[in-house]
């Protein structure tokens, strides 16, 4: 036990004496070799016991003599700051003597960690390491790297904060003081311990960067309101959230620990924590995977499709929809949970889309499959267009989530082509609209539209028709190609929607028009790249 020095000995005797694990002893003491936890826990134990056996000559010893400069995380204290005033409650009379070599041997076998919990003792073993790499590769997930998260129960911080004033009062005998934030956390501890099994029986590496999470949660039910006293010493602490199913979350108790006063802690605490009968729960292990972004542009043939599911009052008006006659084949192909579907703008559900299409995105949630060649991709599009003949993708492909960004930036500058088929009740003539075609950068006051306004705020917004081109049918009919800026109401600028476009083909005209068909003609925002299809 070479990285304990005789500086350590206090330390070790007391916590063992008090039914705390080895680890969470090397924990204590400062110790940051990560090797070290990794060793077996008989060994470990062992080890500590030949420590103070070895040293027990050494006893009396005290900091201020050793030759070997103290540890950076132990600093010399002035004698008049010792922590000698914390037991005038009597809440620190539990602690056993540590004088009695004996008695700390025999303690040093109790079951389970009074600080940890045996988060350090039973879930450090193979047995528990196979059990969750069993629950990742029964999940059937693609990954290269992983990075391993871990909950734990709230209460581990209130018997960290007691066994750290423990130790805090017994190295300030010694004129030695230990901060708390010197000792190793508990989950660095863990994580040093359980990587290296993990990624040996998973056969890859852990890496904190890696979008494929392998996470564990862990509970002691026995122990669960250990942490109720803090309410009533920090009440602010401890508000109730939306989604939370109980206020004593870890963030909470450990606010409330920085908050409250040690000679208020030790109250309503026990110093040293009694050792528990029961070993904590390993409540869940799940496995999730960042999600992957599928990129691409789609043609709506039909004028009776919605581009999201139409659902009114509960009740389906229309049986399918742009985004789901996408996102079915996608979410088979990368066995997702769910998806999220955004795309450059909308067209109403009679609305056509053509040209080159509308640019959109799919997130797909926890997928399980995650790696596409170009080619797959490509027969992943064949599929969906092979499966409908009411929309066509193109420039299907696997894209990051910040290049998402570019698809709607500068959204409302973008510019939009439509053709309108319009009616007007009153006759014309080629020449009565042979004018539009001269109007140039028409400026437009636009209301939210009537059929818009139960989603959408109530608000006056500019808008620019850069263009106009019309092409005459007959005496009631023509057909107006626009180029437009995006984001302008082309139904509304035909018909005025009763003075709430200003102005208006109707007002142009001096007539009654309205819109009988409406096409998309071109998105023009340059993305996603143009592929080889």
């Amino acid at each position: 036990m070479s990285s304990l020095t005789e500086k350590d000995r206090p330390i070790v005797q007391l916590l063992l004496n008090t039914g705390t694990c080895p680890r969470c002893i090397l924990r204590f003491c400062c110790v940051g070799s990560q090797t070290l936890y990794r060793c077996p826990y008989k060994d470990l134990m062992k080890d500590l016991k030949e420590f103070l056996k070895n040293n027990q000559e050494k006893e009396d010893t005290v900091c201020s003599d050793v030759v070997d400069p103290p540890c950076k995380r132990i600093r010399l204290e002035h004698t008049e700051e010792r922590p000698d005033d914390l037991n005038h409650n009597g809440a620190l009379q539990q602690i056993p003597s540590v004088n009695n070599e004996n008695t700390a041997m025999e303690n040093s076998a109790v079951e389970v960690c009074n600080v940890c919990l045996g988060i350090l003792q039973e879930f450090c073993e193979v047995d528990f390491v196979k059990k969750v790499c069993q629950k990742v590769n029964s999940a059937d997930y693609q990954f290269t790297s992983f990075v391993f998260s871990v909950s734990l129960p709230p209460q581990l911080s209130v018997r960290e904060r007691a066994a750290w004033l423990l130790v805090k009062q017994e190295m300030g005998k010694l004129g030695l003081s230990l901060a708390k934030d010197d000792i190793v956390q508990l989950k660095e501890a863990y994580k040093w311990i359980i990587h290296p099994q993990l990624s040996e029986e998973l056969g890859v590496p852990a890496d904190g960067k890696s979008l494929f999470e392998v996470s564990v949660v862990f509970a002691h039910p026995e122990t669960d309101k250990e942490c109720h006293f803090l309410a009533t010493a920090c009440p602010d602490c401890f508000k109730p959230a939306k989604n939370k199913q109980s206020v004593f979350t870890r963030m909470a108790v450990v606010k409330a620990l920085e908050k409250i006063k040690e000679e208020d802690f030790l109250k309503h605490f026990p110093c040293p924590p009694g050792s528990p009968k029961n070993l904590c729960v390993a409540l869940e292990i799940q496995c999730n995977n960042g999600a992957v972004f599928v990129a691409g542009r789609y043609n709506k043939y039909s004028r009776n499709l919605p581009q999201t599911p139409w659902i009114i009052d509960g009740e389906r008006k229309l049986e399918s929809s742009v985004e789901e006659l996408i996102s079915e084949h996608l979410m088979a192909e990368f066995k997702a949970d769910s998806f999220n579907f955004s795309s450059s703008g909308r067209e109403d559900v009679d609305v056509r889309t053509l040209g080159n299409g509308r640019p959109f995105a799919i997130e797909l949630v926890n997928p399980r499959r995650i790696h596409f060649t170009a080619e797959e991709m490509k027969g992943l599009q064949q599929t969906i267009n092979d499966s409908s003949d009411k929309i066509q993708v193109r420039d299907l492909q696997l894209v990051t989530r910040s290049a998402i960004g570019r698809m709607k930036e500068g959204e409302e500058e973008k510019t939009k082509t439509y053709s309108a088929l319009i009616w007007t009740d009153e006759a014309i003539r080629k020449e009565d609209i042979a004018f539009l075609d001269d109007i140039k950068e028409l400026k437009l006051d636009q209301k939210t539209p009537l059929r818009v306004l139960h989603r959408r705020p109530l608000a006056v917004r500019c808008r620019i028709i850069h263009t106009m081109k019309s092409e005459y049918i007959d005496e009631h009919h023509f057909r107006l190609h626009l180029k437009t800026q995006a984001g302008t109401y082309i139904k509304e600028f035909v018909h005025g929607d009763f003075g709430r476009t200003k102005p208006s083909i109707g007002s142009l005209l001096n007539r009654t028009a309205d819109i009988l068909e409406l096409d998309v003609e071109s998105v023009d925002v340059d993305w996603p790249p143009t592929l080889d299809n």
